[in-house]
């Protein structure tokens, strides 16, 4: 037992005093016709939680941890015997990982390959026995120093075919686990300057390595719902896959649409400029909404701090996005998030995912009221009432030209707008949090 001083966490509701405890996740609970569980398929990122050490760009590592081995791979078996214990505890469904998360890299790529072969059998056997699912898996083609210039958009084939063999093991894990989605996280997939760049080149070289991972994954049997990550200054100063727009676009522009959603972070929107809820929608309405990585930013900062989510108001428009989008489909809820530097203890990393999942059940039961009540739709009809009759509709339907509109034009007098009153809405937000 690596977490024996902590039981299995469970709902106690809002008065409860107990830390480890949920408040507000009751996973039966009924809302808008579905279990809470089903509404927030919550899964455990490997990386944040089994392998950071609490280090950043002026710290050593600081994380107090117990399942360190006498070898690489002992610590590795000892992990996953921990993460399942974590998992089971928490009472969460799915996790996901990257390659690098779960085995060490050995001293060259069939090594690497022949660790992964004995951890995953290892996970298999947890999976098996708990019943826990995994959501998503993906190559970490970014950290070693051969990705210095890129992995799918390197001007190095060989730094290619070596990203390629990755995925190929990706994607044979994926099935071996029986993966419900695989990631492409494009952590280098960018440029610094165009002085020494083929953009064109990196375009097509990227497209062309998705399409053979489709290939790929069709001729052994198992297609999971490809997902792409869109992030921006992530490290690059200018990533291929900025925010979910330019990720949508190259995904149209080479015909990979069918195949692909995004998986979208909201610490990433925040690096772009954008909103979580904002993406979300660019997603939603492309038929592009994938799956989810729940942390916070921080705007006083400018990198991603992958904070977990504890800000109600701003989980409450991403759910709201969410839900009305109709849910994330085979997507989940993941919770790319890591503990403070000063959380240091092993019961911080439950009482960290404790916070996040008591905020999105949180938000959802505000979203629950939302949608009830209606407020923000019949906003969103009074503000679009010109489209339901005359020139509007004819605008709608199609059925007018721009001759039309400007005979239609020249009869106007003044043109009278309507108030957005957007203080006010905004504030009504604040009336239906919980």
């Amino acid at each position: 037992m690596y977490f024996d001083k902590i039981d299995k966490v469970k709902f106690e509701g809002v008065d409860s005093t107990n830390p480890y405890a949920y408040r507000y996740y009751d996973k039966e609970k009924l809302v808008l016709g579905k279990r809470m569980g089903d509404h927030l398929p919550f899964a455990i990122a490997y990386w944040h939680t089994m392998t950071n050490g609490g280090d950043d760009p002026f710290g050593d590592s600081v994380n107090k941890r117990n399942w360190y081995g006498d070898n690489e791979l002992d610590t590795a078996k000892k992990r996953v015997d921990a993460f399942f214990e974590l998992l089971v505890k928490l009472d969460v469904e799915y996790f996901c990982f990257h390659d690098v998360d779960i085995a060490p890299q050995g001293n060259n790529l069939q090594e690497f390959m022949s660790n992964l072969d004995v951890m995953t059998d290892i996970i298999k056997e947890k999976m098996d026995e708990t019943g826990i699912k995994l959501l998503w898996n993906t190559a970490n083609v970014f950290t070693h120093p051969r990705f210095v210039n890129g992995a799918a958009t390197s001007p190095n084939a060989d730094v290619y075919a070596y990203s390629a063999a990755q995925v190929k093991k990706g994607l044979d894990i994926s099935k071996k686990l029986n993966g419900k989605n695989y990631v492409f996280w494009g952590g280098r997939e960018g440029y610094e300057t165009l002085l020494n760049t083929d953009m064109d080149l990196e375009e097509k070289n990227l497209a062309s390595f998705y399409k053979m991972a489709i290939d790929y994954a069709k001729s052994i049997d198992h297609l999971p719902q490809f997902l792409l990550e869109p992030k921006p200054k992530e490290p690059t100063k200018h990533q291929y896959d900025f925010d979910a727009a330019t990720t949508l676009s190259f995904l149209q522009k080479y015909d990979l649409m069918e195949y692909f959603k995004l998986n979208l972070e909201a610490n990433h929107a925040t690096l772009a400029g954008h909103t979580f809820e904002h993406e979300i929608r660019v997603a939603a309405i492309n038929n592009s909404l994938g799956s989810i990585d729940a942390n916070q930013g921080d705007l006083l900062l400018g990198w991603d701090v992958d904070e977990f989510p504890t800000n109600v108001a701003d989980t409450t428009l991403a759910v709201y996005e969410i839900i009305r989008a109709g849910g994330l489909g085979v997507g989940g809820i993941n919770f790319d998030a890591k503990v403070r530097r000063s959380s240091f203890e092993m019961e911080d990393l439950v009482l960290a995912h404790i916070a996040g999942m008591d905020t999105y059940a949180r938000a959802l039961l505000s979203v629950e009221k939302i949608i009830e009540d209606k407020f923000f739709e019949k906003i969103l009809e009074k503000r679009y009432h010109s489209y339901n009759n005359g020139i509007g509709k004819k605008i709608i339907d199609g059925e007018t030209n721009i001759l039309e509109l400007y005979e239609y034009a020249l009869e106007l007098n003044e043109i009278e707008n309507d108030s957005s009153h957007i203080e006010y809405v905004k504030s009504k937000l604040n009336d239906y949090l919980v």
